[in-house]
């Protein structure tokens, strides 16, 4: 004897299945989306043990000199973000940059006046992103290739207007928070704990417990036969897509 099941049955399993694939159709194409959007490099896909350690300079005490002394040490090469501001507030900032530009580090971008870039126009971001350019030139000769938005603080208008000048946005996958100065210890477990190749770290020149951390970072890159490296020859320039996570991954 055959089964019958109700149409209504049946028309209602139909939508469910037409609503089920209409959903997972579209959590798919936002992943694609993401992939092939324009995010700022967290971090980068490689084979290679290379990591970026970056440093943001700002105003206060600056432990600048100390930090190159011990990078010098370790033959570790590192990228610097600099504020366009901070360059001219005095001679010793602009004789600091000439020294991280002579012992051949990378010099990042960080804006102008470190605005927040999700509540200014697009007029503004890219003022904010040309005066540093012209100051960098004035004072190490050349301007920059990378980006690093102030705070770390984007949206879809800041990251338009930050690519149409051709500068790669850098972000981060790991932060010390060194600028809590919460402590050494605390800092230094926080950048290690799930440290991975392709890496980008994030410190700050004026953090306290930063130049010991350097120098504990170093030697455990070093143990872990772990290169340190500036962020440009960390990056892929070239034929790479960016995953909703920020992993720039090569095509």
């Amino acid at each position: 004897m055959k089964m019958k099941i109700p149409t209504r049955k049946i028309i209602i399993f139909l939508i469910l299945l037409v609503i089920i694939n209409s959903f997972i159709f579209q959590i798919i194409m936002l992943n694609v989306g993401a992939a092939t959007k324009n995010n700022p490099i967290y971090s980068v896909e490689t084979e290679k043990r290379e990591v970026a350690i970056t440093f943001d300079m700002n105003w206060g005490e600056d432990y600048t000199l100390e930090i190159l002394n011990i990078l010098d040490e370790f033959n570790a090469k590192a990228t610097f973000f600099v504020i366009g501001s901070w360059i001219n507030y005095s001679e010793d900032n602009m004789n600091i940059l000439k020294e991280v530009k002579k012992r051949g580090h990378e010099i990042g971008n960080h804006s102008n006046t470190h605005a927040d870039f999700t509540k200014i126009s697009k007029e503004k971001i890219l003022k904010e992103i040309y005066v540093t350019e012209e100051k960098l030139k004035e004072v190490t000769g050349e301007g920059s290739h990378s980006f690093r938005f102030p705070s770390g603080a984007y949206d879809n208008k800041s990251l338009e207007s930050a690519n149409s000048t051709g500068l790669y946005p850098i972000h981060w996958s790991i932060d010390s928070i060194d600028w809590k100065e919460q402590g050494e210890a605390l800092e230094y477990n926080r950048v290690i704990k799930n440290l991975n190749q392709g890496d980008i770290i994030l410190f700050h020149t004026n953090a306290k417990y930063t130049p010991s951390n350097i120098r504990k970072l170093l030697l455990y890159l070093k143990e872990k036969d772990y290169k340190c490296v500036k962020v440009m020859d960390l990056i892929y320039k070239d034929n790479y897509i960016i995953d909703m996570n920020g992993k720039q991954i090569h095509n």
